[in-house]
């Protein structure tokens, strides 16, 4: 038996080993196989043509499906000037450059990408954008410098500085992180004055503006002010309120210096066929003839947004007229400056102006096409020229900005003032009357494209 039982069985053997069928993909490694080389390789990579849909912006946990877009086409790499034909200047010293541009907040860039759907992931990185808005700037060489949206204040800072430009930058309160900023050529300009509002201080929410008295060259002096005004469109007794503020404040520093020239800058959140750019270029307004949900021109109306029974439909509190008007029994809000329009001054081509003369644009994102920025000014300063827009058509290509070559969602806007050789008393008189024509309010209706949003910040 032990014999026997010492007889290999070979049934009972292990049997040798076999080969292991191929495993299904998804599966893990084999364990002979070390973890180090299981990894994706050359040749099991998607084709080339795929690999533009595939994108890893920057800290991004893994690789990002997004939908894949055409290239997005680029603006025209110059812009033209539109100049006076009868511009009296009395010297070529005596002349200055006014930019107003929105660069868009990086942090705003970041926290609204539904507005910026189509635009490259590069495109919207910070440092990148930043490069072509310093180009920008230094390529049309402005004197004067208005930005809003800046949240990044040293960066460029530090661009403007190597360029020859001095800079003062004011935040808003709250927990917002950007502002408004102004530079200057340091070389040309002095600063003689700051000062500042914020808006909270007045019950206006937290947006801020900047107002300022400059020298050039050592004679002529005026006021510049710098305004981002709120965007939501459901608060027209604050934008109004916002507005009347900067004039009233803007006049008072005029006075103070000798009644010195004004220009007021910045993006005003109101496009040109509203009730606040006819605030603006009148003096006043009847708030009892208007929505104030409609005061800024973003007449979301056909998106069924604002049917409202006809008896509610103009109906201001106390706290809302006294937002408007400075006062809660006042329903006329009043300005004591006679505002020029830059752009409205200057006739422009109709492929980019609009029935007001303004800009068709100097906007575009996904939920808005149209003009909201401007560069106004007052007796003592003529404009001599200023650096036209892009058609409506061309802007359209784009499907919105920014883009590689554009770093924000706005085009800055600039213009040429000259002081003229004497103020003129101005002996107009300005219509007292009050008329809202509902076919003034329906001019310019294709100028912009709205999509209302209850965001406030942007």
């Amino acid at each position: 038996m032990a014999s026997s039982a010492a007889a290999p069985r070979a049934r009972l053997s292990p049997p040798a080993p076999a080969v292991r069928p191929p495993r299904k993909r998804g599966r893990s490694p084999p364990a002979s196989r070390s973890t180090s080389s299981w990894r994706a390789s050359t040749e099991n990579a998607p084709p080339r043509e795929h690999l533009s849909r595939w994108q890893a912006p920057e800290r991004a946990p893994g690789r990002v499906w997004r939908q894949f877009h055409p290239p997005q086409p680029a603006l025209p790499s110059s812009r033209r000037w539109v100049s006076s034909e009868d511009a009296s200047t009395s010297s070529s010293g005596d002349a200055c450059t006014i930019m107003s541009y929105n660069i868009l907040a990086d942090y705003n860039a970041r926290n609204h990408p539904d507005l910026y759907r189509g635009v490259p992931w590069d495109a919207m990185r910070w440092d990148s954008r930043m490069r072509l808005i310093i180009r920008e700037i230094s390529h049309w060489d402005p004197d004067l410098v208005c930005l809003q949206e800046v949240d990044r204040f040293q960066d460029i800072a530090a661009g403007m500085k190597s360029r020859g430009y001095e800079g003062i930058y004011q935040r808003r309160t709250g927990d917002t992180r950007d502002g408004c900023a102004m530079f200057w050529k340091s070389k040309r300009l002095r600063l003689l004055e700051e000062d500042s509002i914020d808006f909270s201080e007045f019950n206006l929410r937290n947006n801020v503006a900047q107002i300022c008295v400059f020298e050039l060259n050592g004679t002529q002096k005026l006021v510049l002010g710098n305004i981002h005004v709120l965007f939501n469109p459901k608060r027209g007794d604050v934008k109004l309120g916002q507005i009347r503020l900067l004039l009233e404040k803007a006049n008072a520093l005029s006075e103070k210096w000798d009644e010195i020239p004004i220009v007021l800058a910045g993006d005003f959140n109101s496009t040109p066929d509203s009730a606040i750019y006819k605030f603006l270029s009148t003096m006043k307004l009847n708030i009892s003839l208007h929505d104030r949900r409609q005061l800024s021109g973003f007449d979301s109306s056909e998106f069924d947004l604002y049917e409202l029974c006809s008896s509610l439909k103009y109906r201001w509190s106390d706290e809302e007229v006294r937002n408007a008007t400075g006062y809660s029994n006042v329903m006329v809000a009043e300005h004591p400056l006679k505002l020029s329009s830059s752009y409205a001054n200057l006739k422009g081509n109709s492929n980019n102006r609009g029935l007001h003369g303004e800009p068709l644009a100097t906007s575009f994102h996904k939920k808005f096409l149209g003009t909201v920025d401007y560069l106004w000014y007052t007796h003592g300063l003529e404009c001599s020229r200023v650096l036209d827009t892009f058609p409506i058509g061309v802007l359209r290509r784009t499907r919105c900005l920014p883009t590689r070559e554009n770093g924000s969602d706005h085009l800055p806007i600039v213009a040429e003032f000259a002081f003229t050789q004497s103020v003129e008393d101005d002996s107009e008189e300005v219509d007292e009357s009050e008329q809202d024509d509902e076919s003034e309010q329906e001019l310019g209706t294709t100028q912009h494209v709205y999509i209302s949003s209850d965001a406030e910040s942007h």
